[in-house]
């Protein structure tokens, strides 16, 4: 009787789960019926329950999931050396766990992978670049990263550390400003926390992540102060729907950089320069060597405090936790798995291309780029 229970739930969520996969093969259906009309209140519930609570209540929640799990299996093993059940009957068992796992998974969050691409509602394109340009892409960030440092040092306007509370303040200001604009950015009901067990998360290699089982945007306190406005803006985009790590890396740019605060704007502007001088030297190693020739000194020590924080913090786990994550990617219809994080810079090349004519327009990209503060 009790396998034939099983059994006959094991076609129910089978069933369901197929449906749901489905449904993922049709983009448009996922952000009409899903992202748009269902997501957004799953997540205004979740974050305001989890809004009363001060600490991360979903890493909580995970150490729950995990000792039931533990539990679970412990109880299911007794039964099996008891002779209670058979092994068919376990394998039915774990199957029915997983199946509830994967749909919890998909609901709460994860069809939003399914949604079709967000650029093209922010107005992006998709126009390939070629070498000439991505080197104009990376001297028009040069350009603005310097001149961001030299007014932040001028006026002495970084803060040795943040809280989370002025975090979440400006982010939140910073997202409900854009979404005047664009209703993309609309995030109501803040709940951002930081990581209960950052030790281990920065050992992990993980500077924050967003919680479906909570709604939560968790942030990795530990990590240098001035990474903290973009890795925040970032998860908060994964909260109001954005579920790829291009594209959160996209809103999270764009709320960063629109920001009134002038540290959130260097935090933009800084991690996407990252992946722009990556690119560069890849594709141009005599160029990117002259971009990076011109970049601030002020500006190259904060990449060497980030470089020597991930290298003091950073253990072998990030190599196990990076391979994880980039199959989790793949499965989620992200076919480039973590290498789809660089894909951002075909989007940072449209979103900027007017702003790059313009600039090309008033003389060679040789005489503007001289103008930027040099090395001491």
């Amino acid at each position: 009787m009790i396998a034939r229970k099983s059994l006959f739930k094991s076609v129910i969520l089978l069933g369901l789960a197929f449906l749901i996969f489905i449904v993922g093969l049709f983009p448009f259906a996922v952000e009409k019926c899903y992202s748009i009309a269902i997501y957004p209140y799953i997540a205004v519930v979740l974050r305001f329950i989890s809004s009363i609570f001060s600490f991360a209540i979903g890493d909580i929640t995970y150490i729950l999931l995990i000792a039931y799990l533990l539990w679970y299996f412990f109880k299911t093993f007794k039964k099996v050396k008891a002779k209670e059940i058979n092994l068919k009957q376990v394998g039915i068992k774990c199957l029915n766990l997983i199946l509830l796992l994967y749909l919890v998974f998909k609901l709460s969050w994860a069809l939003n992978y399914s949604r079709p691409a967000i650029a093209k509602k922010l107005g992006i394109a998709n126009d390939k670049y070629n070498t000439a340009q991505l080197v104009t892409l990376g001297k028009y960030y040069l350009i603005k990263i310097n001149y961001l440092k030299l007014k932040i040092d001028s006026m002495n306007s970084r803060p040795k550390r943040y809280s989370i509370a002025d975090l979440s303040k400006i982010a939140t200001l910073s997202y409900q400003t854009q979404a005047k604009h664009n209703a993309v950015f609309n995030y109501p009901v803040p709940s951002i926390k930081p990581c209960l067990f950052a030790s281990y998360i920065t050992k992990s290699g993980i500077e924050g992540y967003y919680n479906p089982l909570s709604g939560e945007a968790n942030i990795n306190m530990d990590l240098p102060p001035f990474t903290l406005p973009f890795t925040i803006c970032h998860e908060i985009a994964h909260q109001t729907g954005i579920a790829k790590e291009d594209e959160a890396n996209l809103l999270g740019y764009i709320t960063a950089i629109k920001s009134e605060d002038i540290n959130f704007q260097y935090a933009g502007y800084y991690y996407m320069f990252r992946s722009i001088l990556w690119e560069i030297k890849i594709k141009s190693p005599d160029d990117y060597q002259m971009i990076f020739d011109r970049i601030a000194s002020t500006v190259l020590a904060d990449f060497k405090t980030e470089n020597q924080f991930w290298l003091k913090n950073n253990s072998d786990m990030s190599k196990y936790m990076s391979v994880a994550f980039d199959r989790l990617l793949k499965l989620n219809n992200q076919k480039k798995g973590i290498n789809s994080y660089q894909d951002i810079v075909l989007w940072l090349y449209n979103y900027h291309k007017k702003d790059l004519e313009k600039s090309l327009s008033r003389g060679s990209s040789e005489s503007w780029i001289t103008k930027n503060p040099q090395r001491n």
